[in-house]
C-alpha cells in the first residue's frame, strides 16, 4: 500500500492507493468509512482479490453508496463485480438513508461500516434497510451488533429489526436510529466475572413444524448449564422470513465486557448441531479473549479514532489486514502483541 499524487487543475491531492489482492469485503468497507471520515481520497485495486468470487458485490456497492451519500462523494467504479474503485469524499452531512439490497446480502456488514461514519455525525439519522440477510454466512447477525458492538461503545444507537432474511431470497427490513457519540478511549484487558449470558434462538415460521428454534434452545441451554454452571436466558421465536432458515446468538455479559458466538442454521445441519456450534464458538473466545475477535476486528477504527487497548482470542489476518488500512488514513501506529493477543494504540 503506497500513496500517489494527483494534481487537478494546479490543486495538488494526496491519494492513498490500496491493494487489495491479499483481503475481502472488510478493506472496502474500512476505506470508504475513514476516508469519508478523514476527507482523504483513496483507490483501490485487487478488490476482495483474497475470495473466491472477487469484486464488489450487492451488498458492498449498497454500503459503498450509503457512506457516498453522507460524505457528497465522487466516485469511480462503483459497478458488479468491479475490481477497482475510486472514492472522493467532501464534507459529512446528516442525511437520513434508505437502503435496498435486493440481495440475501449482509445488513451487519452494511451496517458495520455505515455506523462507523454516523459516529462522527453529530445528529441522530435514521436509515431504512430492505431487502438483504439478518443472518448470513461468514458475517454477523444484526442482533451481534445490537447486543455486542453497540453496547461495547456505550452506543445508544436503536436497531429495530422489523422482517429477518435468510439466505436466498433475504427480505429482511431493518430500521435504525443512530445516536451522536463522544468517542473515549476504549480499554477491554481486564477478565471479570460473568453477570450473566442471554442469547436468541431464531426461525422462520415454516420450520415451527419442526421445533426448531426450541430445539436450538434446549441444546444450548444443557451446554450453558454443563460448561459455565448457569443458566442462559435465551429468547425463542419464529419469525417471517421469505426464506426458511435460523440462527443462534449466544453472549456473554461480564462486569466490563460481552462476548458473542453465534451460528447459522444451513441444510443438512440440526438444530442442535446449530446450537453446538455457537457454544463451542463462545467458549473459545471467552477461555481466550476479554473480548471476541470477530468484535475485536470492528472495534480497531474507533480505537484509533480515540486510543485504546483490548485483548481477543485470536489475532487474525483479517484483523491484520484491516490495521494496514487503519494506518493509511490515521495518523495512528497500532502496537500488536501476538503471545498476549493485546492490540493496543
Amino acid at each position: 500500500m503506497f500513496s500517489i499524487l494527483l494534481i487537478f487543475k494546479e490543486e495538488i491531492i494526496l491519494m492513498i492507493l490500496i491493494d487489495g489482492s491479499q483481503a475481502g469485503g472488510q478493506l472496502i468497507r474500512t476505506a470508504c468509512a475513514l476516508s469519508a471520515i478523514t476527507k482523504k481520497p483513496f483507490k483501490m485495486i485487487n478488490i476482495r482479490g483474497a475470495r473466491p468470487n472477487p469484486g464488489l458485490k450487492t451488498q458492498h456497492i449498497e454500503g459503498i453508496k450509503s457512506i457516498t451519500e453522507l460524505c457528497n462523494a465522487k466516485i469511480k467504479g462503483l459497478e458488479l463485480n468491479s475490481k477497482e474503485l475510486e472514492f472522493y469524499p467532501n464534507e459529512l452531512e446528516p442525511k437520513n438513508l434508505k437502503i435496498k439490497i435486493s440481495t440475501a446480502g449482509s445488513i451487519g456488514l452494511v451496517l458495520q461500516a455505515v455506523l462507523l461514519v454516523t459516529s462522527q455525525i453529530e445528529k441522530s439519522i435514521e436509515i431504512e434497510i430492505n431487502g438483504g440477510g439478518t443472518w448470513n454466512k461468514w458475517a454477523p447477525p444484526v442482533l451481534y451488533l445490537k447486543k455486542v458492538l453497540l453496547p461495547l461503545l456505550k452506543e445508544g444507537t436503536e436497531i429495530k429489526i422489523l422482517r429477518d432474511g435468510f439466505y436466498p431470497k433475504g427480505g429482511a427490513r431493518v430500521e435504525v436510529i443512530t445516536k451522536p457519540i463522544k468517542l473515549e478511549p476504549i480499554e477491554f484487558l481486564e477478565r471479570t466475572e460473568i453477570k450473566e449470558i442471554d442469547g436468541f434462538s431464531i426461525a422462520s415460521k415454516s420450520l415451527e413444524k419442526a421445533r426448531v428454534a426450541e430445539r436450538q434452545t434446549k441444546m444450548a441451554k444443557e451446554l450453558i448449564k454443563q460448561k459455565f454452571n448457569r443458566e442462559l436466558k435465551i429468547e425463542t421465536k419464529y419469525v417471517d422470513s421469505y426464506s426458511p432458515g435460523s440462527g443462534i446468538l449466544i453472549y456473554i455479559k461480564t462486569e466490563n465486557s460481552v462476548i458473542g458466538g453465534d451460528s447459522l442454521g444451513e441444510i443438512r445441519k440440526s438444530a442442535e448441531n446449530v446450537a453446538k456450534e455457537a457454544v463451542k464458538n463462545l467458549m473459545f473466545e471467552y477461555a481466550n479473549g476479554v473480548v471476541d475477535r470477530h468484535v475485536a476486528d470492528m472495534l480497531l477504527p474507533y480505537i484509533a479514532l480515540s486510543s485504546g487497548k483490548i485483548q481477543t482470542s485470536e489475532i487474525t489476518h483479517h484483523i491484520k489486514t484491516n490495521i494496514s488500512v487503519i494506518e493509511k488514513f490515521l495518523p495512528v501506529k497500532f502496537e500488536i502483541n501476538e503471545r498476549e493477543r493485546i492490540i493496543s494504540v
